[in-house]
């Protein structure tokens, strides 16, 4: 069973994927923390009790890792690219009690697990061998927190909240099947259209706002 733990923005530079949320949503993000075993840094911003949205970007000033980095953020020529064509929203993670039995049973999709830490938290993650988004982002990359806890309700709230999440796929039944396939819990939406591409709506103290 796999639950939505949070929505991810891959930008080609941290800066400037936290811009891009300030001009959708109206809102500034409070800066993360950084990955020593992807060499990422992050930003966060509160969507509820136990959903946030991460932008995350190649971090400057740390050693280039050994292994491709998560998210797709070793090819900075794809990430500039869907930038551009405006697929910064690339999809979410979705996080489960039984990382292994989920990997074992979707391993050539899912990648294998890796142990990730942000200061004080440690969490089991899947990653594929070449770093890529699962299904090109119509499916999520996806997580165990173990000991530690979704650290959503420990984040500022400025009042966003997540109120749907909408995957446009050509072929929305072939992207239903694997969402079903992956024991995913309240599936997104699903439209036709070229993609995979997602769109979030997001309550926002100044009213319904659009992220993608």
């Amino acid at each position: 069973m796999l639950t939505l733990d949070h929505l991810v923005i891959v930008a080609p530079d941290l800066a400037e994927g936290v811009a891009h949320v300030r001009d959708s949503l109206g809102l500034s993000m409070p800066e993360g923390g950084r990955h020593r075993e992807m060499g990422t840094r992050n930003h966060l911003l509160r969507l509820g009790d136990a959903v946030f949205l991460e932008v995350i970007a190649v971090d400057s000033e740390a050693p280039t890792p050994s292994r491709a980095r998560w998210f797709g953020l070793s090819g900075p020529a794809r990430v500039r690219a869907d930038w551009e064509a405006g697929r910064r929203l690339r999809g979410f993670v979705a996080r489960t009690d039984d990382l292994v039995g989920v990997l074992a049973a979707q391993g050539n999709l899912l990648g294998q697990a890796a142990t990730m830490t942000r200061g004080a938290l440690s969490w089991r993650f899947g990653v594929r061998p070449d770093g890529a988004w699962p299904a090109d982002g119509a499916a999520p990359h996806v997580m165990d927190w173990g000991l530690s806890s979704n650290p959503a309700r420990t984040m500022p709230d400025f009042g966003a909240r997540l109120d749907a999440l909408i995957l446009t796929h050509p072929d929305p039944d072939a992207a239903r099947e694997l969402h079903t396939a992956l024991g995913l819990v309240e599936p997104p939406e699903i439209v036709r259209g070229d993609g995979p591409r997602w769109t979030a709506r997001i309550t926002t103290p100044s009213g319904f706002r659009t992220l993608t």
